[in-house]
């Protein structure tokens, strides 16, 4: 078997994949060590070598995460034993160094505490055999592990490991047959908020040469923000916000910890303001070190001006949640004008919602003021950064509005994944798309799937440049086009509204 499964060599030791369906696929393969032990809470430190011939034919085991989102768990998927959190896959046409293929790197969303390379929703051979190209996916350290403010431990751990393995990228990849001067790293959701932090951290420099992120979110905490969070993770648990503490307890207990405050999130609103309303204890840090600002604000002073980025967003990005919080027919009026208060911009974003969405209905009115709150306009903004600060941007807006579902979840949250990747039966594709109307995706998929892996190889999706004056966004639908920015009344909205980083309330 040795003599014909594929076997490379990387700077920690020999691996050896196998071959399926024409390509020669490598998972679980360390690109750091454990963060155990001394280790625990701290930057990545490189993988130990090892002798011999390491197989790497399996995913290494999830980070230890919270699976529940909106009240729903993500099952057992996310459940794995052993503690190599920090691994890569490959995909690969041949292991060969001299083949300098396009390198398409993968960061998984999941609010920055679920998630999973080695979902089946990740499964990249369909990208990596038509693309031509290598693909990579890596999983990070989630939740607490990764991203909480605490004593002790660096901030944005999740996104160390992240630059940990794009090191690796770089160290490793030219033996599986990848350019590492050609590298491209991509996200979507969570993965869409790091690959837009990458862009502006020092440590990530020179680490990819381009961009895309899906659906990106708006959370970025203030320093103080996330202490206070931390702290208040720590005291659920008993104990003090250090890293000395909280390595006292498995990091496989850790999750239900945060678990338990989150459901209690909205009890910290007169500190934690709209933070207290969302899903999740974690976002990336402004910590001024390793995370100096936000990506609007470094984008927009020239921090990625070179580095090409596609950036877009789904036209109904809430719909997801409405369905993950059984909320659908169950919005009030009253709860819906609470919402647009405390999310819409201004100084009174009821009114102007309203006004600028007469016909609306509460429900349509809860779900299109978080969309813009969350997604939408974080996207746009970004856009206009990165032309801003003299980079170049491509924008799109996927419209499709999938059958699936009777129809509820239209252009939802996390649609663009299975279209991407093509796997329609994982993931949100069952309920967003359902087995009947694969076909309908599949025309989607052939949209966006080669526009990504030419945006890998050339810089060029196959769309103008987006320029603030004319707004052209490529729309991905039953029929696609390039527009004016289609969410107009929205931009308008928005248009004097800054991201900044999220504040803590009171001291």
């Amino acid at each position: 078997m040795s003599g014909v499964e594929p076997e490379v060599r990387t700077t920690a030791g020999v691996v050896r994949g196998r071959t399926e369906g024409g390509l020669a696929v490598f998972r679980g393969i360390p690109y750091a060590e454990p963060p155990l032990g001394a280790a625990r809470f701290q930057a990545p430190r490189p993988a130990r070598r090892w002798d011999g011939v390491r197989e790497a034919d399996e995913f290494g085991p999830p980070a230890p995460q919270d699976t529940n989102m909106g009240g729903n768990s993500g099952g057992d998927l996310f459940k794995g034993a052993g503690d190599d959190w920090l691994t890569v896959n490959v995909w690969t046409p041949a292991p060969d160094p001299a083949a300098r293929r396009p390198v398409m790197v993968w960061i998984h969303g999941g609010a920055y505490k679920l998630g999973f390379s080695g979902s089946p929703g990740y499964d990249a051979q369909h990208i990596a055999r038509e693309g031509d190209v290598v693909f990579v996916s890596l999983n990070y350290r989630l939740g607490i592990e990764g991203f909480a403010g605490i004593d002790g431990a660096p901030a944005n751990r999740g996104l160390l490991d992240q630059v940990a393995a794009l090191e690796w990228v770089r160290d490793n990849i030219t033996a599986f047959g990848g350019d590492p001067g050609q590298v491209t790293v991509l996200g979507d959701s969570a993965g869409a908020g790091s690959v837009a932090s990458l862009m502006v951290m020092p440590s990530a420099t020179g680490l990819f040469r381009r961009a895309v992120g899906q659906s990106l979110p708006g959370t970025f905490l203030s320093g103080a923000l996330a202490r206070d969070v931390g702290a208040a993770i720590a005291a659920e648990a008993g104990l003090r916000p250090t890293a000395e503490e909280l390595s006292g307890v498995d990091p496989r207990e850790l999750p239900a910890v945060g678990q338990a405050l989150t459901a209690r999130m909205r009890q910290y609103e007169d500190r934690w303001g709209s933070f207290a309303h969302t899903l999740s204890l974690y976002s990336p840090v402004v910590d001024g070190e390793v995370l100096p600002v936000t990506p609007w604000e470094g984008l927009a002073r020239g921090a990625g001006r070179d580095v090409e980025l596609i950036i877009g967003h789904n036209r109904d990005e809430w719909r997801t949640f409405l369905l993950l919080g059984n909320l659908f027919g169950k919005v009030t009026d009253g709860r819906a004008a609470q919402t647009l208060r405390r999310y819409g911009p201004g100084e009174d974003g009821e009114r102007a919602y309203r006004a600028a969405f007469p016909d609306a209905s509460a429900e349509d009115l809860f779900e299109l003021v978080q969309t813009d709150w969350l997604f939408r306009m974080p996207t746009l903004h970004l856009a206009e950064a990165q032309a801003a600060g003299g980079g170049r941007a491509y924008l799109y807006d996927l419209t499709w509005q999938s059958p699936g579902t009777g129809g509820l979840l239209r252009a939802c949250h996390g649609l663009d994944g299975p279209l991407l990747f093509g796997t329609y039966d994982a993931h949100l594709g069952p309920v967003a798309i359902g087995p009947e109307h694969t076909a309908e995706a599949r025309a989607l998929t052939t949209q966006m799937r080669p526009a990504w892996t030419a945006f890998a190889a050339t810089g060029d999706p196959g769309w103008p440049a987006y320029d603030p004056r004319q707004r052209l966004t490529q729309v991905f639908d039953t029929t696609p086009s390039v527009t004016a920015y289609p969410e107009e009344t929205s931009r308008r909205l928005w248009q004097n509204h800054t991201f900044e980083p999220l504040p803590l309330l009171t001291a």
